[in-house]
Protein backbone atom coordinates (compact mmCIF):
# COMPACT_ATOMS: atom_id res chain seq x y z
CA UNK A 1 0.00 0.00 0.00
CA UNK A 2 1.44 2.93 -0.82
CA UNK A 3 1.12 6.05 1.82
CA UNK A 4 -0.32 9.48 1.44
CA UNK A 5 3.85 11.09 1.89
CA UNK A 6 5.11 8.70 -1.36
CA UNK A 7 1.98 9.34 -3.59
CA UNK A 8 2.71 13.31 -3.14
CA UNK A 9 6.92 13.17 -4.08
CA UNK A 10 6.28 10.50 -7.19
CA UNK A 11 3.33 11.95 -8.69
CA UNK A 12 3.39 12.91 -12.25
CA UNK A 13 3.87 16.76 -12.97
CA UNK A 14 1.52 17.92 -15.95
CA UNK A 15 2.86 21.70 -15.76
CA UNK A 16 3.62 22.84 -18.96
CA UNK A 17 7.21 24.00 -20.05
CA UNK A 18 6.92 27.88 -20.42
CA UNK A 19 9.86 29.94 -21.57
CA UNK A 20 10.24 33.92 -20.74
CA UNK A 21 12.42 36.74 -22.03
CA UNK A 22 12.82 39.59 -19.75
CA UNK A 23 16.14 41.31 -20.31
CA UNK A 24 17.00 44.00 -22.06
CA UNK A 25 20.32 42.70 -23.51
CA UNK A 26 21.56 46.24 -24.80
CA UNK A 27 20.40 48.25 -21.46
CA UNK A 28 22.43 45.65 -18.94
CA UNK A 29 25.24 46.22 -22.11
CA UNK A 30 25.64 42.25 -22.46
CA UNK A 31 27.52 41.99 -26.01
CA UNK A 32 26.42 38.89 -28.64
CA UNK A 33 27.40 35.46 -27.84
CA UNK A 34 25.72 32.50 -27.30
CA UNK A 35 22.71 33.93 -24.87
CA UNK A 36 21.35 35.60 -27.89
CA UNK A 37 19.29 33.04 -28.91
CA UNK A 38 18.20 31.99 -25.32
CA UNK A 39 15.30 32.81 -23.51
CA UNK A 40 15.95 34.34 -19.73
CA UNK A 41 13.75 32.01 -18.01
CA UNK A 42 12.38 27.91 -18.53
CA UNK A 43 10.28 25.83 -16.76
CA UNK A 44 9.51 22.29 -17.50
CA UNK A 45 9.06 18.92 -15.43
CA UNK A 46 12.14 16.76 -15.45
CA UNK A 47 11.12 13.93 -17.88
CA UNK A 48 12.74 11.14 -15.11
CA UNK A 49 11.20 11.94 -11.89
CA UNK A 50 8.99 15.03 -13.01
CA UNK A 51 9.95 17.10 -10.61
CA UNK A 52 10.10 20.86 -11.90
CA UNK A 53 12.72 22.62 -12.93
CA UNK A 54 13.53 26.20 -13.50
CA UNK A 55 16.57 27.94 -14.96
CA UNK A 56 16.80 32.02 -14.26
CA UNK A 57 19.40 33.82 -16.08
CA UNK A 58 20.95 36.62 -13.73
CA UNK A 59 19.28 39.82 -14.36
CA UNK A 60 22.78 41.61 -14.65
CA UNK A 61 25.84 39.41 -14.95
CA UNK A 62 23.76 36.89 -17.14
CA UNK A 63 25.01 33.18 -15.74
CA UNK A 64 22.29 30.83 -15.31
CA UNK A 65 20.98 29.41 -12.15
CA UNK A 66 19.02 25.80 -12.15
CA UNK A 67 16.81 24.92 -9.70
CA UNK A 68 14.76 21.71 -8.78
CA UNK A 69 11.61 21.93 -6.54
CA UNK A 70 10.26 18.91 -4.42
CA UNK A 71 6.97 18.91 -2.64
CA UNK A 72 5.60 19.45 0.87
CA UNK A 73 6.47 15.31 2.00
CA UNK A 74 9.69 15.03 0.43
CA UNK A 75 12.31 14.57 3.37
CA UNK A 76 14.25 17.60 1.96
CA UNK A 77 11.51 19.81 1.85
CA UNK A 78 12.00 22.84 4.25
CA UNK A 79 15.97 22.15 4.87
CA UNK A 80 18.71 23.82 3.54
CA UNK A 81 21.31 23.58 0.68
CA UNK A 82 24.26 22.48 3.32
CA UNK A 83 21.60 19.44 4.39
CA UNK A 84 21.46 17.57 1.14
CA UNK A 85 24.15 16.00 -0.08
CA UNK A 86 23.94 16.07 -3.68
CA UNK A 87 26.61 16.59 -6.73
CA UNK A 88 25.51 19.34 -8.75
CA UNK A 89 27.36 22.35 -10.84
CA UNK A 90 29.17 23.96 -8.09
CA UNK A 91 26.88 22.81 -5.42
CA UNK A 92 23.76 23.62 -3.93
CA UNK A 93 23.57 27.29 -2.74
CA UNK A 94 19.59 28.09 -2.84
CA UNK A 95 16.84 26.33 -0.74
CA UNK A 96 13.54 28.56 -0.16
CA UNK A 97 9.86 28.53 -1.04
CA UNK A 98 8.90 30.30 -3.95
CA UNK A 99 8.87 34.23 -3.13
CA UNK A 100 5.08 35.51 -3.92
CA UNK A 101 6.77 39.40 -4.28
CA UNK A 102 8.63 38.01 -7.53
CA UNK A 103 6.81 37.82 -10.84
CA UNK A 104 6.11 34.95 -12.69
CA UNK A 105 8.38 35.59 -15.42
CA UNK A 106 11.71 36.79 -13.66
CA UNK A 107 11.42 34.68 -10.27
CA UNK A 108 12.02 31.53 -8.52
CA UNK A 109 9.21 29.88 -8.58
CA UNK A 110 6.59 28.13 -11.39
CA UNK A 111 3.51 27.82 -13.03
CA UNK A 112 1.86 24.66 -11.74
CA UNK A 113 -0.06 22.44 -13.54
CA UNK A 114 -3.63 21.71 -12.66
CA UNK A 115 -4.18 20.24 -9.42
CA UNK A 116 -0.45 20.30 -8.47
CA UNK A 117 1.12 21.97 -5.75
CA UNK A 118 2.40 25.40 -6.03
CA UNK A 119 3.72 25.63 -2.85
CA UNK A 120 7.23 23.54 -3.33
CA UNK A 121 11.11 24.16 -1.89
CA UNK A 122 13.38 25.10 -4.18
CA UNK A 123 16.97 23.61 -4.27
CA UNK A 124 19.09 25.39 -7.00
CA UNK A 125 22.91 25.91 -8.25
CA UNK A 126 24.42 28.99 -10.39
CA UNK A 127 26.81 29.20 -12.88
CA UNK A 128 28.94 32.08 -11.47
CA UNK A 129 31.79 30.08 -10.26
CA UNK A 130 35.39 30.13 -10.42
CA UNK A 131 35.79 28.72 -14.48
CA UNK A 132 32.12 29.92 -15.50
CA UNK A 133 31.58 32.92 -18.03
CA UNK A 134 28.48 35.05 -18.25
CA UNK A 135 27.57 38.11 -20.81
CA UNK A 136 28.91 40.78 -18.19
CA UNK A 137 32.00 39.07 -17.89
CA UNK A 138 32.51 39.44 -21.92
CA UNK A 139 31.11 42.83 -21.81
CA UNK A 140 34.05 43.82 -18.76
CA UNK A 141 36.60 41.81 -21.05
CA UNK A 142 35.68 43.70 -24.32
CA UNK A 143 35.74 47.28 -22.83
CA UNK A 144 37.86 47.33 -19.77
CA UNK A 145 40.27 44.57 -20.79
CA UNK A 146 42.83 42.97 -18.23
CA UNK A 147 42.21 41.63 -15.10
CA UNK A 148 39.08 40.69 -17.16
CA UNK A 149 40.32 38.83 -20.15
CA UNK A 150 39.34 35.46 -19.91
CA UNK A 151 41.50 32.29 -18.72
CA UNK A 152 41.21 29.26 -20.96
CA UNK A 153 39.21 26.96 -18.58
CA UNK A 154 36.64 29.53 -18.35
CA UNK A 155 33.37 29.00 -20.44
CA UNK A 156 29.73 30.07 -20.21
CA UNK A 157 27.88 27.51 -19.62
CA UNK A 158 24.52 27.49 -22.14
CA UNK A 159 21.10 26.33 -21.26
CA UNK A 160 21.31 23.13 -22.44
CA UNK A 161 24.45 22.57 -19.69
CA UNK A 162 21.94 23.88 -16.99
CA UNK A 163 19.28 21.81 -17.90
CA UNK A 164 21.08 18.73 -18.01
CA UNK A 165 22.55 19.52 -14.54
CA UNK A 166 18.82 20.16 -13.30
CA UNK A 167 17.67 16.31 -14.70
CA UNK A 168 20.98 15.16 -12.40
CA UNK A 169 20.02 16.90 -9.07
CA UNK A 170 16.21 16.05 -9.91
CA UNK A 171 17.25 12.27 -9.99
CA UNK A 172 19.24 12.68 -7.02
CA UNK A 173 16.87 14.08 -5.10
CA UNK A 174 14.31 11.88 -6.33
CA UNK A 175 16.86 8.69 -5.27
CA UNK A 176 17.41 10.55 -1.89
CA UNK A 177 13.58 10.49 -0.79
CA UNK A 178 13.25 6.59 -1.95
CA UNK A 179 15.78 5.82 0.06
CA UNK A 180 14.82 7.74 2.94
CA UNK A 181 11.56 6.16 2.66
CA UNK A 182 12.83 2.57 3.21
CA UNK A 183 14.80 3.74 5.79
CA UNK A 184 11.34 4.47 7.49
CA UNK A 185 10.19 1.39 6.97
CA UNK A 186 12.59 -0.86 8.31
Amino acid sequence: MTSARDRVVTRRMTMETKEYRTIDRKAVQWPSGPWDSEPDKVQWPDEETSLPCLAVRHPHSGHWCGYVGVTEGHPFFGKGYNDVDVNVHGGLTFARACNPKETEAEGICHLPGEGEPDHVWWFGFDCAHSGDRGPRDEYFSQTKGYPFTPSPNETYKPLSYVKNECASLAKQLAALARSQRRRGRK
